[in-house]
């Protein structure tokens, strides 16, 4: 079994990145061969709509846009599984997540009959890491973001999404002008609860990369 680990957060070393290393070691825990991608490290661009991947005289599905994203959509094509994981920023994913998805599911999409180019399977496990509380994902963000899901199906995928909330911005939020956060608050959530994050990453990782 082949897994792509992406973080997909500017942060190389704080929640999105300890969220996406350990679903990377539950993945390697069943065997998995496992490549950990942090896509801000790279050159990339969201679709160019230069429509190569549309034209009769190209390979489906492929992204020929010539930069240091479309070797790892090849990569993902090529893989069984796909762990990826972005923080929320106005309620969105990254601009980073949004540019991978956009290259990889538009390479996938026929204009001819609005199916598939792709012919495998791909597993996805999708990872939410959000300052805001449960009840603001669940009754803001939560469909918003069902709509990358969708995205995903065009890859024939089985989607596993998992919300990390009230996550911890910063270790010492006097240092910053962030009055209205409580920070003893959130460390304290943050000593309890993602501790159970990295577990359920772990066992995530695990179980989409032996499906």
């Amino acid at each position: 079994m082949k897994t792509i680990v992406i973080n997909a957060s500017p942060r190389k070393r704080w929640n999105t990145a300890e969220i996406m290393k350990s679903a990377a070691k539950g993945a390697e825990s069943v065997g998995a061969d496992v490549e950990y991608i942090d896509l801000y490290d790279i050159d990339l661009k969201g679709c160019m709509s230069c429509l190569v991947c549309k034209s009769k005289k190209t390979e489906k599905p492929k992204c020929y846009w010539r930069d240091d994203l479309s070797p790892i959509i090849d990569r993902i094509l090529d893989a069984d599984t796909l762990l990826i994981g972005s923080p929320i920023y106005f309620s969105r994913e990254t601009s980073h997540f949004r540019a991978l998805m956009e290259r990889l599911v538009f390479c996938a999409l026929s204009y001819d009959d609005y199916g598939s180019y792709y012919e495998g399977k791909l597993n996805v496990g999708i990872f939410y890491t959000m300052n805001a509380p449960e009840e603001v994902y669940k009754t803001t963000y939560e469909v918003n973001l069902k709509e990358n899901d969708n995205l995903f199906n065009l890859l024939n995928a089985n989607v596993t999404t998992y919300p990390v909330h009230n996550t911890l911005q910063v270790k010492d939020y006097s240092k910053y002008h962030m009055a209205g956060f409580d920070g003893d608050a959130k460390k304290e959530f943050r000593e309890k609860q993602f501790p159970k994050d990295l577990e359920e990453a772990f066992r995530i990782g695990a179980k989409l990369s032996t499906e």
